[in-house]
């Protein structure tokens, strides 16, 4: 794509390098592309520039299964100009939210493979083997994912002192909710080249997103794990009263941004919650 106006990293110095089709940085940013063409998986899009081959626009759609179920996350990238030597800098669009201890509302985006969280040294960037398709994976499959309480640090060692699974409930009714704000800021203000996309999406998952609105409030399926074809549960699942009343009050909000967005297959949802 020809328009990078609005990517985080734009004001980054673009160096010889990227316009050196012999550099090393220049190569191996080529290679990427190739490597990304052809192995990313269906839920995971990219952008690149016509201008600037050191940026690069990512998506990953949330996957079923976890508190992100349906939502879309947006990343930055900037490939630096000593790369592969070190690792490319990645932005989180947040809209100021938290969704996961990896993922701060500033944007910072702490992966061990990234160089900007602790790991061992396996798990480090390493500039002979290292690639953004690893990068893109793992964020889906690493922060991303099922209970990403437990990305915490020290998660495990609180776990002596207090109930994991309710604490880890708790925070995935808190990561479903801000998964639907920010899919709500995307419909108001998608992300340049991505608009089309955007929109695409939120037309095909507007009434499962809203019905799991539903049923998550009202603890008939646990976060994370309603879908159109579920069966009846054999009992109520416990639901924080915040987590209600959250749902509660942006349920009507979430509701008219989508039927917004040219949906006409949402006649049946009402204003609120049941």
């Amino acid at each position: 794509v020809s328009d990078d106006s609005d990517h985080h990293f734009l004001g980054s110095e673009k160096g010889k390098c990227f316009t050196d089709s012999k550099s090393e940085a220049y190569r191996t940013i080529m290679r990427e592309w190739r490597i990304l063409e052809h192995n990313l998986p269906e839920s995971i899009y990219v952008r690149v520039y016509e201008r600037r081959i050191d940026l690069m626009r990512a998506v990953i759609v949330g996957a079923a299964g976890t508190p992100y179920h349906d939502g879309l996350f947006f990343f930055d990238i900037l490939f630096p100009s000593d790369y592969p030597k070190h690792p490319p800098k990645l932005h989180f669009d947040s809209f100021g939210l938290q969704v996961n201890p990896n993922l701060h509302p500033s944007g910072e985006v702490c992966l061990s493979l990234l160089n900007t969280w602790y790991g061992k040294k396996r798990e480090k960037w390493d500039p002979s083997g290292s690639t953004m398709l690893q990068v893109l994976l793992s964020l889906q499959s690493l922060v991303l994912n099922e209970n990403p309480y437990f990305n915490e640090p020290g998660a495990t060692t609180l776990g002596r002192l207090i109930n994991l699974e309710s604490t880890s409930r708790v925070y995935n009714e808190d990561v479903f909710t801000q998964t639907c704000k920010i899919s709500f800021h995307l419909l108001q203000d998608p992300p340049r080249n991505f608009e089309a996309f955007v929109s695409a999406h939120f037309r095909e998952r507007a009434s499962l997103i809203l019905a799991a609105c539903n049923e998550y409030a009202n603890g008939r399926v646990r976060v994370g794990y309603y879908s159109s074809d579920h069966l009846p549960p054999l009992s109520r699942v416990q639901v924080s009263r915040s987590f209600k009343k959250q749902m509660i009050e942006f349920y009507p909000l979430l509701l008219r941004a989508f039927r917004q967005n040219d949906n006409a297959s949402l006649g049946g949802f009402v204003q609120h919650l049941e």
